[in-house]
């Protein structure tokens, strides 16, 4: 009977309404280059979640959201107080995202919604999508913050005291986003789960060159986060000798150079990115008296990880000369790995339906990284074109979304037919 279920969820899922939701989703906040700029609580990304609680509501399910924000679409099963299975990933995107990092696990879920109605199947546990708050990290620091706090509750204060550079609060853009959203449930944090599964685009070419359509992710390697700041003395750009300057920016370029010397690797495992860069005032004239930088540090090996990020903090101040310098470690996480029902259930699937797939390790963080705290979890992998990510050139083809998502579908619905 099982078998029969999971041939006929599979069979429901439909590659062209699949990637009509992707394209409707993707005009929210589309970009002239073809990609999505979405980021957390900004007006496009409350649009976005309010158009999935209409399509939930369309679907017959309940519509949840916690204090942080996140939202939860819940299709009952016959057994209403069983821990359910769940599926999903984030809407917001980076500033100049693409159309499928992220929504593409949200999406999957939604379409499994619609195949599981169109082949009239009733579950005995409840299955919920879940839409994370925040798990970009762009607008508001840190990233996989819905998640985070969904693990730890403790974190909630916080997190909604979280300030973004264009002036907003996070706690306070949450208290606009209900009320545009209107009445739902209140979910607690808590939920207890059977298990989670997370789809997303693989954001490397690993897929695409080895001829695979489906990545079963084995867990996700551990990363430290680091705000940097330099703090020296502004001064006349033409007046003022060099050699009596407190220049910020001079001191915060000897630590760049030294930090990728740091992280230098010939195996290149290492991922080490400074992705911002900031000098005040930012005026041509005026020698900088302030630089901000962020440092992202990643790496499989927790001992590794461990020995590096520590040497940071040291090696600014060594180089620091007439400046001042602080080192906040805003994030970090330690490496998982996935095991137990869902990750077996996904290698049944993707056997199952003949999907060539590949088992692989993640190298980008993800909402999944919190919830394997709470249940069993597990990623899928699809590809995305040249591995390009974080870019709004990113680009998947629908075939392999769908193929996803069947993988997805016969998993969850495995799970939540005991």
């Amino acid at each position: 009977m099982s078998e029969a279920v999971l041939g006929a969820v599979a069979d429901a899922i439909d590659e062209a309404r699949l990637w009509r939701l992707h394209e409707e989703f993707a005009a929210i906040g589309g970009t002239s280059k073809g990609g999505v700029c979405r980021e957390a609580l900004t007006p496009e990304d409350m649009t976005a979640r309010i158009k999935l609680a209409d399509l939930g509501r369309e679907l017959g399910c309940t519509v949840g959201v916690d204090a942080i924000g996140n939202m939860f679409l819940r299709r009952e099963g016959r057994k209403p107080d069983a821990a359910p299975v769940a599926t999903g990933s984030h809407l917001d995107t980076q500033p100049t995202g693409g159309r499928f990092d992220g929504a593409y696990g949200v999406l999957a879920g939604v379409e499994l919604f619609y195949a599981l109605r169109d082949a009239g199947i009733e579950t005995e546990r409840p299955i919920e999508v879940i839409n994370f708050t925040n798990e970009e990290g762009g607008r508001y620091a840190p990233g996989v913050m819905g998640s985070q706090v969904f693990a730890d509750p403790d974190q909630l204060k916080r997190m909604l005291a979280a300030k973004a550079p264009d002036g907003g609060v996070l706690g306070g853009e949450l208290g606009v986003f209900r009320q545009k959203l209107g009445p739902v449930e209140d979910r607690p944090f808590g939920t207890a789960y059977r298990a989670f599964v997370e789809g997303h685009i693989e954001q490397a070419p690993l897929l695409e060159e080895t001829g695979n359509t489906v990545g079963v992710v084995t867990g996700i390697q551990g990363s430290r986060k680091f705000q940097i700041e330099v703090i020296g003395e502004e001064a006349h750009a033409g007046t003022m000798p060099r050699r009596r300057r407190k220049d910020a920016l001079i001191a915060a370029t000897h630590m760049v150079q030294a930090l990728y010397r740091l992280m230098e690797d010939e195996e290149d495992t290492i991922r080490f990115t400074i992705g911002r860069f900031q000098a005040f005032p930012g005026a041509p004239s005026v020698v900088p008296g302030r630089v901000a930088f962020t440092c992202d540090f990643r790496h499989p090996s927790n001992e590794l990880r461990a020995r590096l990020g520590d040497q940071i903090e040291g090696l600014c101040k060594a180089l620091a000369g007439p400046c001042g310098v602080e080192v906040n470690e805003y994030q970090s996480s330690v490496s998982v790995d996935f095991h137990g029902p869902m990750l077996e259930a996904v290698r049944r699937s993707a056997a199952r339906l003949g999907v060539p797939h590949m088992d692989m390790y993640s190298g980008a963080g993800h909402d999944a990284r919190n919830m394997a705290r709470l249940c069993p979890s597990a990623m899928v992998f699809v590809p995305c074109e040249r591995g390009i990510s974080h870019n709004e050139a990113e680009n998947a083809k629908a075939s392999d979304l769908a193929a996803g998502t069947r993988v997805i579908a016969q998993a969850v619905t495995e799970l939540a037919l005991d």
